[in-house]
């Protein structure tokens, strides 16, 4: 299938792909392309377990930011959604970027446009912005320093204590920093759609079932759901507090659900249960609570992304340069 077919199937109707040979392992085939070409695949916790398990990275934000920064391959495959393939080509702006899908967006940062941060800062002169890692490199173009759920506190905290500050655009997030920071930042009214979901009321439930149960809640939840969790964090500092407890045996976790199978792949002597998506009564609702852009990664897509080197990440220079520094001062605070 010609290159042009492709990107027009890419374009157009989210890519599924050109099928593979007829009894190939995917999996085989996606790491010997990786060796042929110089190329690491970089995965969130929040795709597939087929993915995570081909990848050569797995992590959060922070940490796939970090190693893009760091790898001396020439292609990064950004197995995630489309703004952290924008970070890891803002870091490396040298090399080839690849993401299997174009179209896995994410909600939180289409809650946020350009236009409309630079409108608001505009309108609140004097302000220094902080923004959460899940925007567009136009957003990052437009703050201050960058952050993410595992490392906004510490980054906060270095900050003037008389700066002030816009947070975006996670209000969930900027409000439990406010809280646990003694901050009055003004918060951008964005979230999550798969965190927005969870519910005090079904984690209710679960604790009842399972008495002895740990509740662990993502810091883009609700309030309400983070005043009810025992361990609160990011999806690293989650999985890094269950391999740290040998002694609990159960954990009820309110995060997108695709961590559990780091989870358990590094605790598999321990029960995890995913907090399902708050349903209206009647319904019947699922057992887990996903992020559809997320599980658009498949390995086939992974597969013709490698083999034909597209789609890929271009990123204007100057822009580039402007998106880098909030991020390059993430790193250097955190």
């Amino acid at each position: 299938m010609e290159t042009d077919n492709l990107k027009k199937q890419w374009l157009e109707n989210g890519f599924i792909g050109e099928p593979a040979p007829e009894g190939v392992d995917l999996k085989k085939a996606i790491r010997q392309l990786c060796k042929e070409k110089d190329a690491i695949i970089l995965a969130h916790y929040y795709t597939v377990g087929d993915i995570q398990d081909v990848a050569d990275f797995v992590g959060d934000s922070l940490a796939l930011a970090r190693k893009a920064a760091e790898t001396d391959a020439k292609v990064m495959v950004m197995c995630g959604v489309h703004f952290m393939a924008e970070t890891c080509k803002i870091l490396s702006p040298e090399k080839t970027v690849l993401t299997p899908d174009l179209n896995a967006g994410c909600s939180l940062a289409d809650s946020c446009k350009a236009e409309d941060l630079k409108a608001f800062k505009a309108e609140h002169p004097g302000y220094k912005v902080v923004s959460y890692v899940n925007t567009t490199a136009a957003v990052k173009a437009l703050t201050d320093v960058v952050v993410t759920s595992g490392n906004a506190k510490k980054v906060v905290d270095q900050l003037p204590a008389d700066a002030k500050l816009i947070f975006g655009p996670d209000y969930n997030l900027g409000s439990y920093i406010n809280s646990v920071t003694g901050r009055n930042m003004l918060l951008w009214e964005g979230g999550c759609h798969v965190h927005q979901r969870f519910s005090v009321d079904e984690i209710v439930r679960l604790k009842r079932e399972h008495p002895d149960a740990v509740v662990m809640a993502h810091l883009e939840c609700k309030g309400p759901v983070l005043a009810i969790a025992d361990v609160k964090g990011s999806t690293a500092a989650m999985l890094t507090y269950a391999q740290q407890h040998p002694e609990q045996k159960e954990f009820i976790v309110a995060t997108e659900a695709g961590i559990l199978h780091e989870m358990q792949r590094t605790c598999p002597d321990r029960l995890f249960y995913p907090v399902p998506p708050e349903v209206s009564e009647g319904s019947v609702g699922c057992h887990c609570n996903e992020c559809e852009y997320m599980k658009m990664n498949t390995l086939l897509k992974v597969y013709n992304t490698l083999k034909y080197g597209w789609p890929s990440i271009e990123i204007d220079h100057e822009l580039q340069q402007q998106a880098l520094r909030p991020i390059a001062k993430m790193l250097e605070l955190s």
